[in-house]
């Protein structure tokens, strides 16, 4: 027998993530999340739940995908850990000149809108935020930066990242995102040169 085409969880829910980067969560209504989906209202709160419930499946479907990219970025970060933190900043140049997904990071422009969020969308963008500072900060002390130096510079570097996605949403250019993390990476070149040539 025919049937309707089959709903597919991982199109929807790619859908409604893409629609909340664009325009934002408070921006977003359950209106435009059925538009975008191509569900009806009901189907999506059988299927995805309500607004909050779909944001947060969104955040953790967004934290996964770049999180992994970012993860094999800094994988070499203990014996290369400058070229582990260069190759952290291209994943997200690489995603912020992708024609495909929108300007920005879903992550910053949630801890942008954390003052108009749930507590729990709102203690859920802050650890995300979290997640992203102390994958920094374990790659760079597995990089002989101390611990001390490694905070540092995780939240330095978190932040720098975090910039990028706004720079870019307010139409900064490449060549201009790129010198920015030039800096970054040329002064933790300078903070852990003597480290690495340490025998």
């Amino acid at each position: 027998m025919a049937g309707k085409k089959q709903f597919d969880m991982d199109t929807a829910l790619d859908a409604a993530m893409i629609q909340f980067w664009r325009v934002g969560y408070a921006d977003t209504s359950i209106g435009d999340l059925s538009r975008a989906t191509g569900l009806n209202r009901s189907s999506i709160y059988s299927s995805l739940g309500d607004k909050d419930a779909l944001f947060l499946r969104c955040l953790d479907r967004y934290a996964a995908r770049y999180g992994g990219k970012y993860d094999a970025a800094l994988s070499c970060a203990a014996s290369e850990p400058v070229a582990a933190v260069r190759a952290f900043f291209d994943v997200t140049l690489e995603r912020i000149a992708d024609p495909e997904v929108p300007d920005g990071c879903l992550i910053a422009q949630s801890a942008m809108a954390i003052p108009v969020l749930s507590p729990a969308v709102a203690a859920h963008a802050r650890q995300a935020l979290g997640f992203q500072r102390l994958r920094l900060r374990t790659a760079l002390k597995a990089g002989g930066l101390t611990d001390q130096d490694a905070e540092v510079f995780a939240e330095h570097v978190a932040a720098v990242n975090q910039s990028l996605a706004v720079m870019s949403r307010a139409g900064a250019s490449p060549a201009q995102l790129q010198a920015v993390v030039d800096v970054t990476v040329g002064a933790l070149s300078q903070a852990s040169a003597p480290r690495e040539t340490h025998p």
